[in-house]
């Protein structure tokens, strides 16, 4: 599946937040890439900070637009608040949960160890990072010495960082399970996802 793969240093100075992960290119420059990046943010219109919010997300999950217009267009044909759904869209999809559940350090590592086959879904191999997966699934790492090894490396890296209260993790099973289809409260709020709707809802 086609990818972002520009400069991501960028791409995290533009929004002013570490969208792929720590960034140390943050501490040194907080101001926007570019010429004239050192005179100052702009006042930016309504659709500007609509269009910016829907670009971190993009960013975030590692998907383009195509893909992103379709998890909107599944999201407002659902019942709820299409904001919610959508997030949880994009929450469920199998690489996040994979790097949620601390076995990758980041939704980058998650998604090459997904296409790569080293993930199991319920005791079978899924190699499609976009796969939404559901309440009571099991997500455990293949049990061969090479995804094992990589597994133990981002486990041991990812113990600083909480796992959500929806996934129950069981590190050394090298695996988790959805316990429950995530909330609103579960989700960290780096987006105002409303101004992604609004956005959205006059375009599809």
């Amino acid at each position: 599946m086609a990818r972002y793969t520009g400069p991501r240093s960028k791409i995290s100075r533009r929004f002013s937040m570490p969208v792929f992960g720590p960034s140390k290119s943050l501490d040194r420059k907080a101001y926007p890439p570019g010429q004239h990046g050192q005179r100052g943010r702009r006042k930016l219109s309504e659709y500007a900070l609509a269009l910016a919010e829907k670009q971190k997300l993009r960013f975030i999950y590692g998907i383009l637009e195509r893909q992103f217009r379709r998890y909107f267009r599944s999201a407002i044909s659902k019942r709820g608040v299409t904001g919610d759904i959508l997030m949880q869209l994009l929450e469920t999809r199998l690489d996040n949960v994979v790097f949620r559940l601390g076995l990758a350090t980041s939704r980058r590592m998650a998604r090459q160890m997904v296409t790569h086959g080293h993930i199991l879904v319920d005791g079978r191999r899924v190699s499609i990072a976009s796969f939404g997966v559901r309440e009571g699934q099991v997500i455990e790492v293949a049990d061969k010495a090479r995804a094992r090894q990589m597994a133990t490396r981002n486990i041991e890296a990812s113990k600083l960082s909480p796992v959500p209260d929806w996934l129950t993790a069981d590190p050394a099973g090298f695996k988790g399970t959805v316990a429950r289809m995530p909330t609103r409260e579960d989700l960290q709020p780096v987006v105002n996802e409303q101004l992604v709707v609004e956005l959205y809802s006059r375009r599809v």
